[in-house]
């Protein structure tokens, strides 16, 4: 599965690859996050509880940044697993280019599922995997909007 999409953010562009970078953050922005820890500058663990139509699932994962280019652009990829329901794993990659006082946020991503998710249908999947990453997109600008007005 694939997606794409960019988030205009009223802020500049080293505030947001500050805040892209900031594990408090990112844990307020990732629907279903329940904790999200920092081990190194490039390696991050996360416990995330999602619900796919029927099957609901917490997921062990990790996640490792790679192609740093502070402050424009990084990819980003993970694995979670999920006992029984399956698991996830995928990655994007994020550019922020600057444009005025604004910044625009593109990402490119891909995932894949499997286990019990993968027998849900990739309609259902998919769509869901569109909503989350709205939800974190929209999310993360609203915090990173609202810590520049400040």
């Amino acid at each position: 599965m694939d997606m794409t999409g960019e988030e205009r953010i009223n802020a500049s562009r080293d505030a947001v690859w500050v805040a892209l970078n900031d594990p408090e953050v990112l844990k307020r922005c990732i629907p279903g996050c329940q904790s999200l820890e920092m081990r190194s500058p490039t390696e991050l663990t996360a416990v995330v509880k999602v619900k796919i139509g029927p099957v609901s699932a917490t997921f062990n994962g990790e996640v490792t940044l790679t192609n740093v280019n502070a402050p424009e652009s990084y990819t980003i990829s993970g694995e979670g697993k999920g006992g029984v329901a399956g698991f996830a794993k995928g990655g994007a990659d994020v550019t922020l280019r600057a444009e005025g006082a604004e910044t625009v946020l593109q990402y490119a991503a891909k995932a894949q599922v499997g286990g019990k998710l993968a027998q849900l249908g990739a309609r259902l999947v998919n769509s869901t995997s569109q909503k989350l990453a709205q939800q974190f997109f929209a999310d993360f600008n609203a915090v990173v909007s609202e810590k520049a007005a400040q």
